[in-house]
């Protein structure tokens, strides 16, 4: 089957995407509201795309209605968010947050999810995410006529759950993904765990 993308809708286009690019990552991006409680919202349109600076990169779109989400809208006004990356575990949390709730709703408090402290002074992380990132806004691109944001943060600091952290055979940092059991995104109502590992050595 070939498909012409220049004859589809920006609709149809997105679903195909999100059902062919899989598995995804989740951003599970929180922001402070203007009350100071907390906006929490999974995005899948994400990746990491620099070391130096670290750097994320989140596609944001819009509500349903064409207003701009909470997160973007947080986001720019505080220039700061944590992006965590949920576990299988977290499952039906990201997807309850995924909801269009009110901009004055927090959906922290709605699903009864705890909090952490994490860098002094900025915001908070969730307690039950094996991994979070605490972030700044860096810059943003705008595409197509739908005012896609795509949105790069600058990572500050990084927290990894003790128990997710060993030592590779060159004595670095390891993270092991079995322990972390990411939540991964494929498209329309489906989700995915890790399923079996594969192992191979770089080629020289």
């Amino acid at each position: 089957m070939h498909l012409d993308f220049n004859d589809m809708t920006g609709t149809e286009r997105y679903f195909l995407l999100t059902q062919s690019v899989l598995p995804r990552p989740i951003a599970w991006i929180m922001t402070e509201q203007q009350g100071g409680s907390m906006n929490l919202a999974p995005y899948s349109f994400f990746a990491p795309v620099c070391s130096d600076p670290a750097t994320l990169v989140v596609s944001m779109g819009h509500k349903p209605g064409g207003e701009e989400k909470d997160s973007y809208a947080n986001l720019k006004r505080t220039g700061h968010c944590v992006v965590h990356i949920p576990a299988v575990a977290n499952i039906d949390a990201v997807n309850q947050s995924s909801a269009t709730w009110p901009a004055d709703v927090s959906e922290v408090e709605e699903l009864g999810l705890s909090l952490s402290p994490f860098t002094e002074g900025g915001l908070p992380r969730l307690s039950d995410a094996e991994i979070a990132f605490a972030c700044e806004f860096q810059q943003e691109v705008t595409l197509g006529p739908g005012q896609q944001h795509i949105v790069f943060l600058t990572v500050n600091h990084m927290y990894v759950a003790d128990a997710c952290v060993e030592q590779d055979a060159k004595g670095r940092q390891k993270i092991n993904p079995e322990v972390v059991n990411p939540l991964a995104r494929l498209g329309a109502t489906e989700y995915a765990a890790l399923g079996e590992l594969l192992s191979r050595a770089r080629p020289k």
